[in-house]
């Protein structure tokens, strides 16, 4: 017999993040999240999503063990931006038995109704930011690259059949280090360099305050009002995300573009800690320190998450400057691969940018929506 409970303590919320031990048990791809994190994080420790409206957790028990979950939730600040009444889901996971991913999707349902939400999308990121977006739907032949989703492929059958339909497909392209035909595009970007008049800034950890501004400055004016599932982060969230990340930073793979002094154009990648996280079992106590900094120097590849570009400074190459020398400096300290994700599919040029630079798409991750 199912029973459904809403979570409200700190024992609730373990039981709640453990769950996926018990899934993926028998799964070689799947890589265990460092749990203390994810626990500060569920609990509202620098989540700029759960500070913007109310939320609950709830979690399906059969026979006394917990076999299914759900985060559901407001954002007020994205639904008061886009003048939208819409709740979320996020960090769905369930075994193989549509009756459990039935009474999660009507529980968060019900909850939203109450609320006068009028219709639901998901799963998104638990933090509004570039993690754990969608559920893959193409692509289950290895472990996701850092911060990506993972899950098994029924996920897609129980929301399709839930009446779930597509929102929105995110694009993740790998990218062949070294393939990088490094002449051509060093010619390409050098000519549009001189013709346009930017230049390529690594990040500079010491202007922290600087480079977080101007990203800030590019976001505000890139991001397309059309985009209904985004709005340009405040200042405060995007610290936020730069404290959660700047730990695990390369500054070899995080670029600003500038004309002149202006910021034009940024990108952000990381290294692909998911190859240190297999090893730790969600843990880096008390041994889990000492691992992380043995394998983090061998990490081989990256994920390339987040650019943008200005309205004034696109179809002038800046993008393909960017990935160019990331790709570069990539290949220079030994990384054999990168990422380029999650990519909307609407995104058309990014997705340019990155085919440009010889990516190939090679997974798919799925956001649905469903009127309530």
């Amino acid at each position: 017999m199912l029973q459904i409970k809403e979570i409200q303590d700190v024992k609730g919320l373990k039981q709640f993040i453990n769950l996926p031990w018990e899934l993926y048990k028998n799964d070689p791809h799947w890589v265990p999240p460092l749990r203390r994190q994810l626990l500060r994080t569920l609990q509202g420790k620098n989540n700029p999503l759960l500070d913007n409206g109310d939320h609950a957790f709830f979690l399906v028990f059969e026979d006394g063990n917990p076999v299914g979950r759900v985060l559901v939730g407001v954002n007020e600040k994205l639904n008061r931006e886009k003048t939208k009444k819409e709740g979320y889901i996020s960090l769905f996971e369930a075994i193989d038995d549509q009756k459990v991913a039935f009474a999660l999707f009507e529980a968060a349902t019900t909850w939203l109704r109450q609320r006068g939400l009028t219709s639901v999308v998901g799963p998104v990121s638990p933090t509004n930011g570039d993690d754990s977006r969608g559920i893959l739907v193409q692509g289950f032949d290895g472990p996701p690259v850092l911060m990506n989703s993972y899950n098994p492929p029924y996920y897609q059958r129980f929301f399709e059949n839930y009446g779930f339909g597509k929102n929105m497909d995110l694009f993740a392209f790998y990218l062949d280090v070294n393939r990088l035909d490094e002449p051509r595009f060093d010619r390409v970007v050098s000519y549009a360099m001189r013709k346009y008049r930017f230049q390529i800034d690594r990040f500079d950890r010491r202007q922290l305050e600087r480079e977080i501004r101007d990203i800030k400055t590019i976001l505000d004016l890139a991001m397309p009002a059309t985009w209904e599932h985004l709005t340009p982060p405040s200042l405060e969230e995007i610290r936020a995300e730069f404290r959660s990340l700047i730990q695990f930073m390369d500054p070899d793979l995080v670029y600003i573009a500038r004309s002149g002094a202006d910021p034009i154009g940024f990108v952000v990648g990381l290294p692909d800690y998911n190859q240190v996280l297999k090893r730790l079992n969600g843990r880096l106590f008390p041994f889990g320190w000492a691992k992380f900094l043995w394998f983090r120097r061998r990490i081989t590849g990256a994920r390339v998450f987040i650019q943008f570009v200005v309205p004034k400074f696109r179809n002038k190459a800046v993008n393909s400057a960017i990935y160019h020398r990331l790709m570069v400096e990539a290949r220079k300290k030994g990384y054999s691969y990168g990422e380029g994700s999650a990519i909307a599919e609407m995104n058309k040029e990014s997705i340019r940018s990155v085919e440009g630079a010889g990516g190939r798409l090679y997974r798919v991750y799925r956001i649905y929506r469903k009127e309530l």
